[in-house]
């Protein structure tokens, strides 16, 4: 066989300074099917990229398990795009993150990325209710008693009235995201009383950011879930401002909101 001569360009290609221009990472369980999709549909975009990364996670979501989770964190915010800076990270887990506390997850996550600004779903969901000027609120959880005791009191904690709390009693994060659409409709729907200004609907594995404008227009009020309220956190973050209504009324709220 007669060699290839290969040869060295003489051009030297210029670079930018960044593949995308603003770079989110995601830290999701190894169980997740959900928190990926919602975030390609709702943050992605030509300038913006999602970068995630996964660590370990054992059914039943109960407390003690939930807690394991929290020395998996530098690890997994170390894999987010090696020695490179991102513009925030988002922690996927709401039920994880109460019990941990939102600023043991952020040290955790800062000491594999240092000064980068960290989301946590319960965290943001207190922003955006906050944003949406509202106060007395239903909650909606596929937890059991136990996995939402300590979110009830979180949310009271940060000054929201919870007028009805509501939980499905499932144990399996995979079985949550095999939840019908139309049955999380139906529950939120249930979930509400009519003096809520809001809900608010717990659980990175639901697939209820798709349905929050089906919901909203159910209930006639402001809808807000997991993912909803970290891709609004996260893109306002990010300087993006644009609003996006087809995913309810807090896509179209502004970054001030979101600090």
């Amino acid at each position: 066989m007669t060699a290839i001569r290969i040869e060295r360009a003489t051009l030297v290609p210029q670079l930018d300074p960044r593949a995308v221009a603003r770079r989110i990472g995601l830290i999701v369980l190894a169980t997740d099917h959900t928190t990926e999709q919602d975030f390609r549909r709702m943050v992605a975009r030509e300038d913006l990229a999602v970068y995630t990364a996964r660590i370990a996670y054992e059914n039943p979501t109960t407390p003690d398990n939930l807690r394991l989770m929290q020395p998996r964190l530098k690890d997994g915010a170390a894999l987010l795009l090696p020695d490179e800076s991102l513009d925030v990270i988002c922690y996927s887990c709401t039920s994880a993150s109460v019990v941990i506390g939102d600023g043991q997850v952020e040290a955790a996550i800062q000491a594999a990325k240092p000064g980068t600004p960290v989301v946590t779903p319960p965290l943001a969901a207190v922003a955006g209710l906050r944003a949406l000027g509202t106060r007395r609120i239903s909650i909606l959880t596929p937890y059991t008693v136990e996995t939402s005791t300590p979110m009830a009191a979180y949310f009271a904690g940060h000054g929201l009235d919870i007028a009805r709390f509501t939980c499905l009693g499932f144990e399996d994060d995979r079985e949550m995201a095999r939840i019908k659409p139309a049955s999380l409709i139906e529950a939120a729907v249930a979930a509400m009383v009519p003096d809520a200004e809001a809900l608010f609907i717990s659980c990175t594995a639901l697939r209820s950011a798709a349905v929050v404008p089906e919901i909203e227009r159910a209930i006639g009020r402001p809808v807000v879930t997991s993912n909803l309220a970290t891709a609004w956190q996260c893109l306002r973050l990010c300087g993006v401002e644009a609003a996006r209504p087809e995913w309810g009324r807090l896509m179209g709220l502004p970054a001030r909101a979101a600090a």
